[in-house]
């Protein structure tokens, strides 16, 4: 079989031996991604995102030294000019929405479980590695469930909303609901292309760099109190 030209290259970030051990072997045996390192704390992950430049970061809420989300913050405000940071998603034990909530308020990409199927866990870390939406359904169960409430927004996510056209407005709400691009063209009417087009202005306006954060943004500044329909 031929190697993939470019592969997904990933930093994996538990200080659990075992559990890292595992996942490792789970990734390494797919053609398209390549572990680039292994860290057992927040100080080694930092020191090897900079040497390695992953695309995607498993990294564990629990570490010795750090807290993984705060460590999640601090890795990507420091940024690149020359690199864009890595996609993370936040890796657990326990569903507590709060840490979904707080993982994706530090930036996040997605919130997964440990006990997830190998599929799954190989399916998160290509779909973050896109930018695409894959893991958003789950993750906005555990925001919702949170209890957010529509009736106390953030002042600061309901400005970002202010610059929506209604048009725009409708689209992010049923992306934040968990639609597809083609679902939610079906729904407005409109072709797949024009809800891209739309979903691009969102994220432009909102500052947003995948659906994950838009839908964040839509949960804090009250547009959607909840999903709907169960996931």
């Amino acid at each position: 079989m031929t190697e993939p030209a470019s592969r997904v290259r990933v930093l994996v970030v538990d200080d659990d031996v075992p559990t890292r051990v595992g996942i490792t072997a789970i990734l390494s045996s797919e053609p398209d991604l390549e572990v680039v390192g292994e860290a057992a704390t927040a100080g080694e992950a930092a020191h090897l995102v900079g040497r390695e430049e992953p695309d995607v970061v498993l990294m564990d809420v629990r570490l010795p030294d750090a807290d993984g989300i705060e460590a999640t913050r601090r890795m990507l405000a420091r940024g690149s000019t020359e690199h864009r940071p890595p996609r993370v998603i936040i890796l657990t034990t326990f569903d507590v929405p709060e840490y979904a909530f707080d993982a994706l308020r530090a930036g996040a990409s997605a919130f997964l479980l440990k006990r997830a199927r190998a599929e799954e866990l190989i399916e998160a870390v290509r779909a973050v590695a896109r930018g695409a939406s894959w893991p958003l359904p789950r993750v906005s169960r555990s925001v919702a469930s949170r209890g957010h409430d529509v009736d106390h927004p953030n002042v600061a996510a309901l400005r970002q909303l202010e610059q929506l056209t209604d048009r725009e407005a409708e689209v992010l709400t049923l992306l934040a609901r968990g639609l597809t691009n083609q679902e939610i063209a079906s729904e407005l009417v409109l072709s797949t292309e024009t809800v891209k087009t739309h979903v691009k202005h969102v994220y432009a306006k909102l500052g947003a760099r995948d659906r994950v954060q838009a839908a964040l943004t839509a949960y804090e500044g009250g547009l959607v109190a909840r999903p709907p329909r169960p996931f």
